[in-house]
C-alpha cells in the first residue's frame, strides 16, 4: 500500500503556491490575449496571502491548508476564477478532513470532490476551452489507471499527462464561455489561462505527492 500522511500533506500547497508564484507573469501573459489579462496577478494574490497566513501557523496538515487557500482565494480573487478556485480548494479539503492516510483511493475521493465543486458553480465541459479541459481528462484518467489496478505513482503520472494533454488541447479550440466567447474564432490559437493554472496546480500537487509517499 502507497500513501501519504495528511499532517506532512502542508508541503503540497506550498508547492502549489510555488508553481503559481513562478508563473504568474506566464498567466498574466496567456489571460491577456483573449481576456482581462489579470489571472495571474489575481491566482498570485491568492496564493500569496495563502502562504503568509500558513507561514504564521505550526506545519499544518492538509485539510488544513487546503482549507486556508480555499477560504482566502474565494475572497481574495476576483471574477470567476476566485469562486471556481474556492471551491475545488475547499471541496478537497472536506474529502480528507479527518483523514490520517491519504491512499489512491482517497486521492480520488479528493480530485472527484474538487471537479463536483467547480461544476457546481457552471455548465462548462471540454471543449469549451477553460480549465474544466484540463480537469476533466485529469480526472478520468487517473480514476481509470487506479480502477485498472495501477499504483499510486503511476496514476499520478498518466493523471499529469492527461493534464497536460488537456492544457495544450484550449490552444486550438473556440472560447464557448466566459468573457473570451465574445471573440469567436478570434479566441482560437492561444491557450486558455484557466486550463494552464489547472495545470500547474495538478502537476505541482502530483510530483509533491510522489515525494511524500510511504510504502508499506
Amino acid at each position: 500500500m502507497e500513501y501519504f500522511l495528511n499532517s506532512s500533506g502542508g508541503r503540497i500547497v506550498y508547492s502549489i503556491i510555488e508553481a503559481i508564484q513562478d508563473n504568474k507573469e506566464y498567466l498574466s501573459e496567456i489571460d491577456g490575449a483573449i481576456g482581462d489579462g489579470d489571472h495571474g496577478i489575481n491566482m498570485n494574490k491568492g496564493v500569496t496571502m495563502t502562504k503568509e497566513k500558513l507561514d504564521e501557523q505550526d506545519e499544518v496538515d492538509l485539510a488544513t491548508a487546503l482549507k486556508t487557500l480555499g477560504f482566502t482565494v474565494v475572497s481574495k480573487i476576483g471574477g470567476s476564477m476566485g469562486p471556481l478556485y474556492g471551491n475545488f480548494f475547499l471541496e478537497m479539503s472536506k474529502a480528507i478532513n479527518g483523514r490520517e492516510k491519504i491512499d489512491k483511493k482517497v486521492f480520488s475521493d479528493m480530485l472527484n470532490a474538487a471537479l463536483e465543486g467547480v461544476k457546481a458553480l457552471g455548465d462548462a465541459k471540454v471543449g469549451d476551452k477553460t480549465m474544466m479541459d484540463t480537469l476533466i481528462p485529469a480526472v478520468k484518467t487517473y480514476d481509470k489507471a487506479i480502477e485498472g489496478g495501477k499504483g499510486f505513482k503511476e496514476a499520478l503520472e498518466e493523471m499529469q499527462v492527461a493534464a497536460e494533454k488537456g492544457k495544450e488541447s484550449t490552444k486550438d479550440l473556440v472560447a464557448k464561455v466566459g468573457r473570451a466567447a465574445r471573440l469567436g474564432e478570434r479566441s482560437r490559437g492561444v491557450l486558455d489561462a484557466g486550463a494552464t493554472s489547472c495545470n500547474l496546480i495538478l502537476q505541482a500537487m502530483a510530483n509533491t505527492i510522489r515525494d511524500l509517499l510511504i510504502s508499506e
